[in-house]
């Protein structure tokens, strides 16, 4: 079994026996800079943002991306966070879906090894590598000597076309820190140039290879030669524990600076007059070179072929997209959250279907403010999310509920919490009722942050260990204390509140949604959703609050359960029926159902508390 197989396997054990500190092999070093809010983006040239004008102007119909918004708002299977359309270089669509808001950066997956595949042409450009360099030459002093002896030639262009047959692939970054060592003396399974595997780690060698001629972090050499050109300022690249950039992951960037990438590819590399990208490689990096799995149209050069002819796109999983259609001179980028991972998706065929291949724009349509509205109110709507049909996480067919006080006989400091009434306002009972108190966490292996946020950025949780609530001027919040620090996160009811938490140093703003219900069993309960908004995912609790003073909090995250386990499924497979992990476990007949409940169990925890006492706390004063 191979090392970073061994080390998968290790961090699933660990999060499966709810150990949390020293779990991951890699160094971890903050990275993870706050956002900067839209108001400090300061452009030197105006012309950086694009023209924003009404589709009818660029041949559209704004009943068209009306239906085509409108779609992707509410099908049941997307989650959209950020979305643009652009005609001839000019923004004719754009909403942002609460509670994500404009101008803030949004994680890209691997999006951005189109723009890793950018870097590599500009240093082809440069006459400072060629597509048919074999890796092993280019790092002729990293590798064991049996991988240079023996593996077969793999090329600039392998990693290109997603073909260079390596196995040491995304599971291996948690096994240590020297990611190019382990990928350079990892084994090559099919004969290079032949076969279509995807795989990250190919991104982060041309990105390892940029660093290696230029001696420069890959984000560092695009800075004065893509990113400033373009006007892009605010944007943060991950590196990996050797200094060097990602390249296939790792990238936050603003949905118009992901359309200027877009547009810079549609107008064949110039950009103001000036020529930042050849032709020449726009050209061969946007052809088809091969086919790839069943309901893909191909893939080029560190990007994607599209279902037009001639179309192509830079796709991230979950929804992180720039699709350019150069016969139709647009552009249209996404972010999102949904449930799926790459181009056979819901939301790319609702796209898909408002776009066909028989679809022609006209030149330009005679304005039509009133459908120019509608598409506007609609964006609006969403933006401040007004219409709250789109956001059914909380809803349920549980009972509105406050609460009301009632003293235990046996226990002076204690209160039930109970009594549910129909009246809105009455949530604010509830709040006072739990205003102050803070309960102790049985099982203190959770984070705030999803399982997916704490392995994609190496920061796992030190877990929390006491929650905490208050009720102060009309504002509610929910505190986790979570190793040293205490995350206290305003709750919205009707709209996220927003707030930032702090991971060792890293800062991720959340917007947080509230709702109080009762269960079937006339149990109170508060269902909170804290929303990365930089981020794909969401973080769900449901806090239940017992007549015993206890509470039980039942934990999820989306994407969440489906799609973890089917990206480990190839694990659970082979620790189920291992020996070794079946005595770790105390059991020796560990099958793979059992290790998918477990897996489920740890990915939708259900953990109690119990309420601490009047000294420890201080009083509970639920007097109004």
């Amino acid at each position: 079994m191979a090392k970073e197989q061994l080390a998968v396997i290790e961090m699933v054990t660990n999060m499966i026996l709810g150990k949390t500190g020293g779990i991951s092999k890699v160094d971890f070093v903050p990275q993870k800079i706050r956002c900067p809010e839209p108001q400090s983006i300061v452009y030197e040239n105006p012309r950086q943002t694009f023209p924003r004008n009404t589709p009818e102007s660029q041949g559209i119909h704004s009943e068209h991306l009306r239906n085509l918004v409108e779609e992707l708002a509410y099908s049941p299977d997307t989650d959209v966070h950020h979305f643009m359309v652009l005609r001839h270089g000019n923004v004719i669509c754009e909403t942002d879906f609460a509670p994500y808001r404009k101008g803030i950066w949004h994680i890209t997956h691997s999006m951005c090894k189109s723009i890793t595949g950018m870097a590599a042409g500009l240093l082809i450009d440069e006459g400072k590598l060629d597509l048919s360099e074999n890796i092993y030459k280019i790092f002729h002093d990293k590798g064991s000597t049996w991988a240079k002896i023996f593996r077969p030639e793999v090329t600039v262009e392998n990693l290109m076309t997603m073909t260079s047959g390596v196995t040491f692939n995304e599971s291996g970054i948690v096994s240590g820190n020297d990611w190019l060592e382990s990928y350079l003396n990892a084994p090559v399974s099919e004969k290079p140039g032949t076969k279509f595997q995807y795989n990250s780690l190919n991104s982060y060698v041309l990105s390892a290879i940029i660093t290696e001629r230029t001696g420069i972090p890959m984000d560092e050499y695009l800075k004065p030669r893509l990113f400033e050109p373009l006007g892009i300022t605010d944007y943060l690249w991950e590196k990996c524990p050797r200094g060097i950039t990602k390249g296939g992951w790792g990238l936050f960037l603003c949905a118009e600076d992901m359309a200027k990438l877009g547009q810079l590819y549609l107008q064949r590399g110039k950009w103001n007059g000036q020529q930042l990208v050849s032709e020449y490689w726009i050209e061969i990096s946007t052809a088809r070179h091969l086919k790839t799995q069943n309901d893909t149209y191909g893939y080029g050069y560190q990007l994607w072929m599209e279902q037009r002819p001639g179309s192509f796109e830079y796709n991230g999983m979950l929804g992180q997209n720039v699709i350019i259609y150069p016969d139709m001179d647009m552009v249209l980028v996404t972010n999102a959250g949904n449930k799926e991972m790459f181009q056979d998706c819901i939301m790319l065929n609702i796209i898909r279907k408002y776009f066909p291949v028989n679809y022609h724009p006209a030149d330009v349509l005679p304005e039509n403010p009133l459908s120019y509205s509608l598409l506007k109110r609609l964006c609006g709507e969403l933006e401040n999310g007004e219409n709250n049909n789109r956001s059914t996480s909380l809803r349920g067919r549980w009972k509105r509920n406050v609460v009301s006080r009632r003293k235990h006989s046996d226990k002076k400091y204690s209160y039930r919490i109970s009594a549910a009434v129909d009246r809105p306002s009455d949530h604010h009972s509830f709040m006072r009722a739990v205003s102050g108190r803070t309960y102790v966490m049985e099982q203190q292996n959770i984070g705030i942050a999803p399982l997916f946020v704490q392995v994609f950025h190496n920061n796992m949780t030190d877990g929390i260990s006491e929650i905490s609530f208050t009720y102060d001027a009309g504002n509610f919040y929910v505190s986790f204390t979570e190793g040293e620090v205490i995350h206290k996160l305003p709750v919205g009811f009707g709209r996220a509140a927003d707030g930032c938490v702090d991971l060792h140093g890293e800062h991720y703003l959340v917007a947080t949604l509230g709702e109080f219900a009762r269960d079937e069993n006339d149990i109170p309960v508060l269902k909170l959703e804290v929303t990365f908004i930089e981020e794909c995912v969401k973080r769900k609790a449901h806090i239940f609050f017992h007549e015993d003073n206890g509470i039980e909090i039942r934990w999820n995250e989306t994407p969440g359960k489906k799609m973890i386990l089917a990206g480990l499924s190839s694990i659970t497979e082979e620790l189920s029926g291992n020996f070794l992990y079946n005595s770790l476990l105390g059991d020796h007949n560990i099958t793979t159902e059992l290790l998918h409940r477990l897996m489920e169990q740890t990915i939708e925890p259900a953990v109690r508390g119990y309420l601490k006492r009047p000294e420890e706390t201080g009083s509970i004063d639920t007097d109004e």
